[in-house]
């Protein structure tokens, strides 16, 4: 194999696949990356066992064809420090031999036989389907930040994608929660489309961020009962699912719930930010005191003192409540505000006992 190829071409496709491969392995060909160079363009993938990527690679000139493996770190950290634009040559010198040249600098790489590399056939034979890659994006972004980190709860471990319906329009719901905080986000999709519901690991669903945050064009996705395959651009994402039956969160949403006011959301962050100035170690809760007109934010440290502020409250139902005291995990509240979870202008707060559910105006 002798192939030549841009710089800053590899090292995007390259970044694109690094994150998949495991820092720590007692599989050494897990930490190398595959090429195969072939048709005059280079094919790269990586592999953990349960995610496996791969990528096309546009190539400068295509001398021989073949195909090996190496250390996608070592060839990453190479790729990193050169110059921009430069041209790279890979020549496979032997089976277990690749010379890196660029410029005047010169690497001899050990490598692994392809042989060995494990590579996925799965034959996908259910309907595919194609969605907006920034709508599935958001919708990532939103309910990630409920996902579970309780190994003993699998489960839970991973965000559960299904299809739902809601006033004759049908919608893909991903679904996350760590028994504490439950997030949700849906966007509409076809109804005439079969779904099988899945849950999708925590690890794919942060990979598949870092690739739609770069992606422009709809994603394809197909799924069978243990795997599920994302197509965008020039990548290929296949991925295990959770082996698992995620709970029946409907039962804990509050329904039918009147008790509704709506603040400003840069408002609401910013006074949040505020008066947690005292906490140090966010580990204070968040005492929101609610009444006619107004929202009173609170927190309290033994270490440090108090902080309180006021905001104004919209379209409170008057009558309905007069005084409403929620205590709420700092951390959490300040991890479900921030990022993209939420984008509008204005917040719906629904209340019900000592549960808050918070909602966008417009979804």
């Amino acid at each position: 194999m002798k192939i030549t190829v841009n710089r800053d071409v590899l090292l995007k496709s390259l970044g694109h696949a690094y994150g998949i491969i495991e820092k720590k392995t007692t599989l050494p060909i897990l930490a190398n990356i595959l090429i195969e160079a072939k048709d005059s363009k280079a094919k790269i993938t990586a592999t953990d066992l349960d995610i496996i990527y791969s990528e096309d690679v546009v190539l400068e000139k295509l001398n021989t064809e073949g195909s090996t493996t190496t250390s996608a770190s070592v060839l990453y950290d190479i790729l990193r420090k050169l110059e921009p634009n430069a041209k790279v040559e890979l020549f496979l010198q032997s089976e277990n031999k690749i010379k890196v040249t660029s410029g005047n600098s010169k690497f001899n790489l050990l490598c692994i036989s392809s042989n060995n590399f494990p590579v996925s056939n799965e034959d996908f034979k259910s309907e595919s389907f194609q969605i907006s890659s920034q709508k599935l994006l958001k919708l990532l972004n939103k309910a990630k930040i409920s996902i579970s980190s309780d190994e003993t709860r699998h489960y839970l471990n991973g965000i559960y994608f299904h299809k739902t319906k809601i006033q004759n329009q049908s919608f893909l719901t991903g679904v996350a929660t760590d028994s504490h905080r439950l997030s949700s986000s849906s966007l509409e999709m076809d109804e005439n489309i079969n779904f099988e519901p899945i849950i999708l690991p925590k690890k794919t669903v942060y990979q598949l961020i870092s690739l739609l945050e770069q992606a422009t064009d709809n994603i394809k996705i197909s799924n069978n009962k243990s795997k599920v395959k994302f197509e965008m651009n020039n990548g290929i994402l296949i991925s295990k699912v959770i082996d698992g039956r995620f709970p029946d969160y409907t039962k804990v949403v509050p329904r039918d719930n009147d008790k509704i006011l709506q603040i400003k959301l840069n408002e609401f962050k910013n006074s949040i930010e505020r008066v947690t100035t005292v906490s140090l170690d966010r580990k204070e809760g968040l005492k929101m005191n609610i009444k006619k007109d107004s929202l009173e934010l609170s927190v309290n440290s033994p270490n440090s003192g108090e902080g309180v502020e006021r905001i104004r409250t919209y379209n409170f139902p008057q009558g309905r409540i007069t005084d409403h005291r929620i205590n709420v995990t700092l951390h959490k509240l300040e991890e479900f505000l921030s990022g993209d979870a939420f984008e509008e202008l204005n917040q719906n707060l629904r209340l019900q006992d000592q549960e808050i559910k918070l909602s966008n105006l417009k979804q």
